[in-house]
């Protein structure tokens, strides 16, 4: 046994001699150059070729690790043995993946990859502006050489497709409104977010079905159509105008369309931004597949129809003021002056729907809110800015049933045909918006076969309501045109009249006055 420990030893010492004589007889430059050609040598006989994705570029995150990590997490909770289990910020989604230095087998259109999760440690780092993680994290992937053209073509594009549908899937989506004043957030941002939790979806939205048929398949359309729009050279957005009395539903149906499509929602406050330039860089400051939000926007800022206002000033500034100041208000005039020095311009606006700032990002919706589509200018609302017009009007039939299944688990066949007969004749007189039907409803929830006759009451109501509205209005109307063709008789007999009738004109006039006069007391005491 001593013996075999001295030829140990007498051979580790010559090892040390060699390796010192190696060492002396061939500098590090020399030894790298022979260890880099045996390398070479034995990638040229390999059938594989390996690409690494660090976690950290430089000094900016990588986005295909980031894209990787989400697209294998769903295989890792299929074939993975050891996974790691973390949820996002503003998720409510567990997502899988795979733990440090493991590793499966992906496949692709008949090519098979070899993903490895490669976790080890950082060396001491020496003085940064920016602290690095205390492991360096990436995924190493193993594919043929003659599978490279498909892995770093299509294979990686499918990777990066595949990673943001299952990031919208899993991340919940974020409101964002702009921050008082135009101040920045924290991070720099002129946007604050909240997780986006409204429940509004198209199954439950109170409309005409074929209606919401033809805006859904309009969405789809859009959010498929990255293609289409490059091909016909225009910038990938599309606006929407929702106008229609309040309580129809029109905030319901942004929901909808962000909880459909999986957008997050830009919630715009003008009366908080104060110059064009302002309005620009909020613009630059969304991000794509999102839904860019002014709601009544008639009663924002003034942007009425300007040929009604041909005679006021020829400036394009709008005054912009907050409600409850004496600034311009809902359907009110106003100059820049008044305003506090806030104002935006119509061209301003028009470039942020439709200009060259508005193209500055991908894949967003513009959505514009009114109750009163008269008063908003032309140019707003020409095809390229509000491409589609949604009429948001008051509930139909078809809309109320959608409304009782929602409210009382209430289906056709379970509501008396009779009911649903008188339901039907007094839905279109009665005018009552979904937000009034649905009071009716929820006041009356713990008693469904009460809640249906109660609301059938209130419809009747209305109707009459209405009914004897309108007959009121068409007297008036009716007596207003008897009074005119009185006076235009009268005046025709004064204008037919001689002139040497020695003051019989002017006597005549002033009777038709008298009469006219006569006649505004009247309808004065009428009205008293």
């Amino acid at each position: 046994m001593k013996e075999v420990w001295t030829t140990l030893a007498s051979m580790m010492g010559v090892w040390a001699f060699s390796q010192s004589l190696l060492q002396v007889l061939f500098p590090p430059e020399i030894r790298f150059a022979i260890l880099k050609i045996i390398h070479r040598i034995c990638n040229w006989f390999s059938a594989y070729c390996y690409y690494d994705i660090t976690e950290i570029d430089g000094v900016n995150t990588n986005e295909l690790y980031n894209a990787v990590q989400l697209y294998l997490s769903s295989y890792a909770c299929v074939t993975g043995n050891r996974l790691s289990l973390t949820r996002g910020l503003n998720s409510s989604n567990i997502t899988f993946g795979l733990s440090n230095n493991d590793s499966l087998i992906d496949a692709f259109n008949g090519v098979k990859v070899h993903w490895e999760h490669v976790v080890t440690p950082r060396n001491s780092q020496t003085f940064s502006w920016r602290p690095l993680p205390e492991e360096k994290r990436g995924f190493l992937l193993r594919a043929k050489k003659k599978d490279k053209s498909v892995v770093l073509g299509a294979y990686l594009d499918f990777v990066m497709e595949k990673a943001n549908e299952i990031r919208r899937k899993n991340q919940d989506r974020l409101l964002y409104t702009n921050s008082r004043g135009g101040s920045l957030d924290s991070r720099g941002h002129p946007w604050e977010s909240v997780p986006f939790k409204h429940p509004s979806t198209f199954e439950t939205l109170a409309m005409d079905p074929q209606k919401k048929a033809e805006i859904m398949a309009d969405l789809l359309d859009f959010a498929n159509g990255e293609s289409f729009y490059q091909r016909t050279g225009r910038a990938w957005k599309r606006g929407y105008l929702l106008y229609g009395p309040p309580g129809t539903g029109k905030s319901s149906m942004i929901a909808a369309m962000a909880n459909f499509l999986g957008y997050d929602i830009y919630d715009l406050e003008l009366t908080e931004v104060h110059t064009n330039s302002e309005l620009r860089k909020l613009l630059m400051k969304t991000s794509s597949k999102s839904i860019i939000v002014i709601e009544d926007i008639d009663c924002s800022i003034n942007l009425t129809n300007r040929k009604n206002n041909s005679s006021s000033s020829s400036s394009s500034s709008y005054n912009v003021s907050p409600p409850g100041s004496g600034g311009v208000g809902c359907g009110s005039g106003g100059n820049s002056e008044d305003g506090g020095g806030n104002t935006i311009t119509l061209s301003g606006l028009l470039n942020f729907t439709d200009g060259l700032w508005s193209c500055c990002g991908s894949e967003r919706i513009f959505v514009f809110t009114t109750n009163h589509i008269e008063k908003l200018d032309p140019a707003l609302l020409r095809s390229g800015r509000m491409d589609m017009h949604i009429h948001m009007s008051y509930s139909s039939f078809a809309a109320l049933k959608i409304l009782l299944k929602n409210y009382l688990g209430y289906s056709e066949d379970d509501v008396e045909k009779e009911l649903l007969d008188q339901l039907e004749q007094v839905m279109e007189r009665a005018e009552m918006t979904p937000a009034d039907i649905s009071e009716v409803l929820i006041k009356n929830r713990r008693n469904k076969d009460k809640a249906v006759w109660e609301l059938l009451e209130a419809l009747k109501t209305r109707a009459e309501r209405n009914d004897n509205k309108s007959n009121n209005n068409a007297g008036k109307s009716r007596e207003n045109n008897t009074i005119e063709d009185e006076e235009q008789e009268k005046r025709a007999l004064l204008v037919e009249s001689p002139k040497e009738g020695g003051g019989g004109g002017d006597e005549l006039q002033q009777k038709c006055d008298k009469e006219k006069e006569g006649n505004e007391v009247n309808d004065d005491e009428k009205v008293l």
